[in-house]
């Protein structure tokens, strides 16, 4: 088994036919046969069912290719961060932000490539458990988590507590300066997360420590689809602050904080304890903290707490 084995088996993973394979890695198409043939039989198992419809992963293949996959991200950063020029960053560093957080994405880009111009950052979105899935798997190398579970496998540092808002649309009602207690959710026909999506679960156990019988007009677990069955007047969802400021300050919605009792949940920034960090991970990771400091100062992150020294 060596690199140029596991590459075209990703490849044909990827594409589900070896002609494209070819394509994609940019050699003829025999090559990639031979290195897959060689594969299979170093492994003694077939790794593909060829049938009319292409290359199609047997269940050993499926092991190989999520092993071989996070094999070669371990390599190639390591390559990357090999720096030709001593006291130059360099390396690949995939960052892991919730939905509700992307409005960072963009100026922390900018902020790492100003920094570091020869650092590749990569942006992963997806929900806590994913990410923390991702985390201790390798594919993410520091991510935002809220109130994730306790595991000895990630470095957790709480960086702010933030409420949870009632959004509507702009003739609601709802305005950021006047709270509406957690009660007023049980008159409302609400658009939320499906279970066991982590914001659903805060917001039943909530209710259902207030004896509040919650009415689902429905269910979907993008943040973009929550906020247009929103706006079509379909009901009424909740998000945190961060996620419906601009559409807030727009006019496109409407918000008000939780409370009665408050609805909040904590935001960490969570780093792997299972292999090294690198000096680029760690560059990425404070400035993804400032980032997010800078928001709360900037009041673009409403109803949030620092809690980070």
């Amino acid at each position: 088994m060596d690199l140029k084995q596991l590459r075209a088996l990703l490849a044909i993973a990827e594409t589900g036919n070896v002609s494209r394979a070819a394509e994609l890695l940019h050699i003829v198409q025999p090559a990639v046969s031979r290195q897959l043939r060689l594969l299979e039989e170093d492994l003694g198992t077939a790794l593909f069912l060829r049938g009319r419809h292409g290359m199609e992963l047997t269940e050993s293949g499926k092991l190989l290719v999520e092993r071989a996959r996070r094999a070669l991200h371990e390599l190639d950063q390591a390559r990357a961060e090999i720096a030709p020029e001593p006291g130059v960053v360099t390396g690949i560093v995939t960052v892991g932000l919730l939905p509700s957080t992307e409005l960072l994405a963009a100026p922390l880009v900018e902020a790492l490539k100003r920094q570091y111009p020869k650092l590749t950052v990569r942006i992963s979105i997806g929900y806590a458990g994913y990410l923390q899935q991702w985390l201790e798997s390798g594919d993410v190398d520091v991510a935002l988590l809220y109130d994730p579970k306790p595991s000895a496998l990630l470095e957790v540092q709480p960086l702010l507590n933030e409420t949870l808002y009632l959004v509507g649309l702009p003739d609601a009602g709802l305005h950021v300066a006047q709270p509406v207690p957690l009660h007023d959710l049980q008159r409302r026909p609400l658009i939320l997360p499906s279970q066991p999506h982590a914001l659903r679960l805060l917001i039943d156990h909530a209710c259902a420590t207030a004896g509040i019988q919650l009415s689902i007009a429905a269910e979907t677990n993008a943040m973009s689809i929550q906020k247009n069955l929103v706006s079509r007047g379909l009901g009424y969802t909740v998000l945190p602050g961060v996620a419906v400021w601009e559409d807030v300050a727009h006019g496109r919605l409407s918000a008000a904080p939780i409370t009665a009792p408050d609805l909040q949940r904590i935001i960490v920034l969570a780093l792997p304890l299972t292999r090294r960090s690198s000096v680029a991970v760690r560059c990425a990771a404070t400035e993804l903290r400032a980032q997010i400091e800078a928001s709360v100062q900037r009041n673009q992150w409403p109803a949030a707490r620092w809690l980070a020294d």
